[in-house]
């Protein structure tokens, strides 16, 4: 899936769950002072070695899905090593909030192989979360930047990909999303998003 239904004024602001917890903990509170939800595709490694953030993000009223165990190429793996990242980090999730997610990214790639597809499939996903907007927010850019990369093409049902791990993102956030408000665009979880 790489975006939503483009006949209501909604978008996803998803994004890839790993990096500094203090800059994660300023994304979500800075989303939650302006009523966006978000998607947090975490990295289950980063959730061992920082459990409070599950509760965190989804207390906060949004969605946490997965991005994998080690954050590796996975499109690059063989198909055993491929189906213990994906189902690793499920695991994690599910010791930590009960379920497993909704939603499954792929690391290092926009999209899922039809090998991964299928490993997503049978770990639970039955959907695979791309993006049609990638924000380039880890290339570090500033601020500026990562607000004009977005909203030159954000429109209604982008799925956009961000980052937790970098400063600019937490920078990019308030004028991205006084952008939104401006074109009234609500910034909703994926499933809220997909759901008519």
């Amino acid at each position: 899936i790489t975006h939503g239904p483009r006949d209501r004024p909604r978008v996803a602001l998803t994004f890839h769950g790993q990096g500094d917890p203090a800059t994660a903990r300023a994304v979500l509170g800075e989303a939650e002072r302006r009523g966006a939800r978000v998607t947090v595709l975490a990295v289950g490694a980063w959730l061992a070695a920082h459990p409070a953030l599950a509760r965190r993000v989804l207390d906060g009223g949004h969605e946490l899905g997965n991005h994998t165990q080690r954050h590796l190429a996975l499109s690059a793996l063989g198909e055993r090593e491929a189906y213990a990242e994906i189902t690793g980090c499920a695991d994690r999730l599910r010791r930590l909030t009960g379920s497993i997610g909704t939603w499954f990214r792929p690391s290092r790639s926009q999209y899922a192989t039809p090998l991964v597809q299928r490993l997503a499939r049978r770990a639970g996903y039955p959907h695979v979360l791309s993006y049609d907007i990638d924000s380039l927010d880890f290339t570090s850019p500033g601020a500026p930047a990562v607000t004009r990369t977005v909203t030159r093409e954000i429109r209604n049902g982008s799925v956009v990909s961000l980052h937790f791990g970098y400063a600019d993102t937490v920078a990019a956030l308030p004028a991205l999303l006084d952008e939104l408000d401006r074109r009234g665009l609500r910034a909703v979880t994926t499933t809220e998003l997909l759901t008519r």
